[in-house]
């Protein structure tokens, strides 16, 4: 097994193939499965990629989030929709990263092109429950998706 590298190249390459995406993000993973116990990845995102309000239940599952390039907000939430924090987060900026205890409702959106963070949590990977979606939130590619985005980015003008 050889070191992978995590360059620049990597994260050209995997934003150029998030902006080819119908869902405006890709993520490169550096773990071998999705069983694997240790999940760590780049996600690569363009403004516009709308990640549902989630959280993880799992008490194992709590995530951490480290801007490489660009520019992200992340955004938690109360039971109702309200937002608790609004965080930018970027490379040499002041805050570069999050650690999100399991059981927090969150998001991210990009907020530059070409915007990439590294994410690690415990795996293996379990698509998220019915209860682990905020049910207030709407459904990706729905217009309701598309201007609830739009009003969260305009939080980090």
């Amino acid at each position: 097994m050889t070191t992978q590298k995590i360059d620049l190249a990597l994260l050209r390459d995997t934003a150029n193939e998030a902006r080819q995406s119908p869902r405006r993000r890709k993520n490169a993973n550096f773990h071998p499965d999705d069983a694997f116990p240790a999940h760590r990845l780049i996600n690569a995102m363009q403004p516009g990629s709308y990640v549902r309000p989630h959280r993880h239940l799992d008490k194992s599952k709590d995530e951490t989030i480290i801007a490489l390039q660009g520019r992200f907000g992340y955004l938690s939430f109360d039971t109702h929709g309200n937002i608790i924090e609004a965080i930018e987060l970027k490379p040499g900026g002041e805050i570069l990263g999050v650690d999100i205890p399991h059981g927090t409702t969150h998001t991210i959106l990009a907020l530059e092109p070409d915007s990439v963070f590294f994410e690690a949590k415990a795996g293996p990977f379990i698509p998220l429950a019915a209860d682990e979606i905020a049910a207030w939130s709407p459904q990706e590619g729905s217009e309701e998706a598309t201007a609830l985005w739009h009003s969260w980015r305009a939080r980090f003008a």
